[in-house]
């Protein structure tokens, strides 16, 4: 899938391009890239390999995930949902006076309401992430490129996309080749 210079450099919705993909020989080598295309001022690329690189989240300049606040609210909802339902059916649906106790007891109700809560934070974090990361998807560009699949055994990968403001097709290319990757090659759609 590799281009020559008699290509054109023309991207866009109707190019069938999705962007480069180049490949680098370890983990020093593609957090160094990282590095070097943030400070170059790409923006939408990413990084793929085997296992998380330690230092590769700010190399890339993510902000801290909001994943934790869908648990929280989801622990919250499922915490308030439970002591209002406990409430309701002891002193308003069915309430029993038993020995003059009260109807409702926080006390009492705070057990079912945290495992509720667990629950409740549990779903709402899964279904953030899943939101958050475009989960599922079926298809994308880069499953059918051959070489994407050593990105799950040995090999880093980094991938500009063609919508990137800052991305030409060979200036991009030589400017991957110059900080150190192996391999660069097309992704089309």
């Amino acid at each position: 899938m590799t281009t020559d210079a008699n290509t054109t450099n023309a991207v866009g919705p109707g190019s069938g391009e999705y962007g480069l993909i180049a490949e680098f020989a370890g983990a020093g080598e593609v957090l160094r890239a990282a590095e070097r295309l943030r400070a170059a001022g790409f923006q939408l690329w990413d990084v793929f390999g085997p296992y998380p690189v330690p230092g590769m989240s700010a190399a890339m300049g993510l902000k801290k995930s909001s994943v934790g606040w869908f648990g929280f609210i989801g622990g919250a909802v499922g915490f308030i949902i439970a002591m209002a339902g406990i409430w309701y059916l002891n002193k308003v649906d069915y309430p029993l006076p038993i020995g003059g106790k009260p109807f409702f007891s926080p006390f009492s109700a705070f057990p079912t309401a945290y495992e509720l809560a667990i629950l409740f934070a549990a779903i709402a974090t899964f279904g953030g992430l899943l939101v958050l990361i475009g989960l599922p998807r079926v298809r994308h560009p880069l499953f059918g490129h051959g070489r994407f699949a050593l990105a799950t055994r040995d090999r880093f990968f980094v991938v500009i996309e063609s919508a990137d403001p800052n991305y030409h097709r060979e200036n991009t290319r030589r400017f991957l080749e110059t900080i150190g990757a192996v391999k660069v090659e097309v992704v089309t759609m």
